[in-house]
């Protein structure tokens, strides 16, 4: 299929060997969030018509040889909020519960109830939403919950990037999404999130040796997913781990001995 390449908001990016993805916001999504210089990418088409913009991703994640998405790019940002039906008791949402899952719910926007403002801030608030949608009465199209049930739920355990906008989750907010949604973090375990935190590591050691710069990116971005996932699995979150973890080296003195950084004793 033939693309034609035109300025626009929705830009579908090429990460050289890696992958196709489409953003609205490549300084953040791309260089930001996943940490990759100019060099390492290109633009490959851009269009102010999401659905085109989708089409044009999954054309080309197909034709360059990469995983193609499950879900179109449209389909994660076609909720807007006038979809949300808010009344009194509860707040509707125009899909199914069996369609609901935490990719859905993270792309949501902000949403006020007679309790307040309802944001999508926590994996633990998106575990109790899926555990607690229910199925319209009225249409099998549709799915609510109980905004006071919701309430007495709280207080949810917060992120560290919770005053990030809805639309924009940081990038450990969508690794848990996808975790979500594979069943990692809902019918997995911690061992065999060891065991494969042994794989990754041995993979990163292979390709340092190799001095193979496209597969350390690979193989540590990898074990930065399962660490997320981990960390999620053992009751924590990758964000309060590396904060308690940089609180206590921040300020350790040491000296530079064989390549190693040696903290001292006292």
């Amino acid at each position: 299929m033939a693309i034609k390449i035109e300025q626009g908001k929705y830009k579908v990016y090429h990460i050289l060997g890696k992958k196709v993805g489409c953003t609205t916001n490549i300084q953040k999504r791309v260089i930001d969030e996943q940490g990759f210089k100019e060099n390492e990418f290109e633009i490959l088409f851009e269009t102010n018509n999401i659905k085109e913009a989708s089409i044009a991703e999954r054309t080309l994640q197909k034709d360059l040889g990469y995983k193609v998405d499950l879900k179109p790019y449209d389909e994660l940002f076609n909720n807007t909020k006038k979809d949300i039906n808010v009344t009194e008791q509860t707040t509707t949402f125009p899909i199914s519960a069996q369609e609901i899952d935490a990719a859905f719910l993270i792309a949501l926007p902000n949403w006020e109830t007679q309790y307040g403002t309802v944001n999508i801030d926590s994996t633990d608030k998106i575990e109790w939403i899926l555990e607690n949608i229910k199925k319209s009465m009225f249409n099998d199209n549709r799915s609510y919950l109980y905004n006071k049930a919701l309430y007495e739920a709280a207080p949810f355990k917060s992120l560290s990037s919770q005053d990030v906008d809805c639309q924009e989750k940081s990038l450990f907010d969508n690794i848990r999404a996808w975790g979500f949604e594979k069943g990692i973090l809902s019918k997995g375990n911690v061992k065999t999130q060891l065991i494969k935190l042994y794989e990754e590591t041995g993979e990163l050691s292979e390709a340092v040796l190799k001095e193979d710069q496209l597969e350390i990116i690979d193989a540590i971005g990898d074990i930065v997913i399962v660490l997320t996932n981990l960390a999620e699995l053992t009751g924590n979150n990758i964000e309060t781990c590396i904060q308690s973890a940089y609180d206590e080296v921040a300020n350790r003195k040491g000296t530079m001995t064989n390549g190693t950084f040696v903290k001292n004793e006292r």
